[in-house]
């Protein structure tokens, strides 16, 4: 499913993922866990800066190789809701301080569903042409990969929470 409030300016790709609002969060607000699903694998991700609150220093590189890594997303967060709402912008950095360039102001949302939770993220560009070059350079491809990526791992860490409540007996497992 594909909304958006302004389809001339942003771009939207959501999901359901089959886990609780708190797997995906977790998932988003840990710096190893981010790494593992930020980028379409197998590019590698770094977290080097990750304060997530309103002004904090949000800042990401990327490697095709594991040995050199270069600048992928230098920004900061804008809003930060706990297990609702998380948006940052690459037009400031840490502090609130202008950035040299700007291209994305991204909107990532998390609310309950009858399945888990549906997972929305919007890339809100300044004009169109910003938003037809993120298109044309594979935004739905790449954003859903990685939201596929993050549904795989909130989904598999929400199962091991799920087992840990449980014990093994001989004809199976049984909840505490």
């Amino acid at each position: 499913m594909t909304t958006s409030a302004h389809p001339e300016l942003d771009l939207t790709v959501s999901r359901i993922i089959r886990a609780p609002r708190a797997a995906v969060w977790n998932a988003w607000a840990d710096p190893a866990s981010f790494e593992q699903w930020w980028v379409p694998a197998p590019t590698i991700c770094r977290v080097r800066e990750m304060d997530l609150r309103p002004g904090g220093s949000f800042r990401t590189e990327i490697s095709d190789d594991g040995l050199e890594f270069g600048p992928h997303i230098t920004g900061c967060f804008l809003a930060v809701d706990e297990l609702q709402r998380i948006v940052f912008t690459d037009a400031l950095v840490a502090g609130w301080r202008p950035a040299d360039a700007s291209f994305v102001t991204a909107v990532m949302t998390m609310t309950d569903h009858p399945d888990g939770t549906e997972y929305t993220a919007t890339a809100m560009h300044r004009n169109r042409a910003d938003r037809d070059q993120h298109e044309e350079l594979g935004f739905h491809d790449g954003w859903g990969t990685v939201i596929r990526q993050l549904a795989e791992l909130a989904e598999h860490d929400a199962r091991l929470e799920g087992q840990s409540g449980q014990e093994r007996t001989d004809s199976g497992i049984s909840s505490f």
